[in-house]
């Protein structure tokens, strides 16, 4: 049972990072289109009195598809996350300033969802290391399975 569940923790993270390196494939083959960033802000928020304020970086860019105006909010397909270190976003918006212009892929599938850059290969480079566990727990549930034979002792 012990490798079977290792197998299986394994072959889940494996899953993860195929799906989540076959998404960040796809989005380079979504068209590039001109972009201008239109606003470039902090966002703040203070979910209670105890706990640390939190910042993240919130954009707005224009682009055209089709002939069509559009706007978009995402530099990367998950957005901006909120970080209880200001600088981070500061260091986002000087990165991109209102007025930039710039250079957006577009989803061909959804033209109103683009990303200012797409996704990062890694996790498809990441691969191998869950996939050790896979072949570890299946080699471990083998073992166990396959009856061996009695090793035979040798007289003296």
């Amino acid at each position: 049972m012990l490798g079977l569940t290792v197998a299986l923790i394994g072959a889940l993270f494996v899953a993860l990072l195929g799906r989540s390196y076959l998404r960040a494939r796809d989005m380079r083959t979504w068209p590039e289109v001109p972009c201008v960033i239109i606003t470039s802000e902090i966002d703040e928020r203070l979910h209670d009195p105890q706990s640390p304020r939190e910042y993240r970086h919130s954009l707005s860019f224009g682009y055209e598809w089709q002939g069509e105006p559009l706007t978009g909010d995402h530099i990367s397909l998950r957005g901006s996350g909120w970080s209880s270190k200001r600088e981070r976003g500061e260091n986002q918006m000087r990165q991109y300033p209102a007025g930039m212009k710039a250079t957006c892929r577009v989803n061909p599938s959804n033209p109103e969802f683009a990303v200012l850059k797409p996704d990062s290969l890694a996790p498809g480079y990441s691969i191998w290391f869950p996939g050790l566990f896979v072949v570890g727990g299946l080699g471990i549930a083998f073992r166990a399975l396959v009856p061996r034979k009695p090793r035979e002792v040798a007289k003296v």
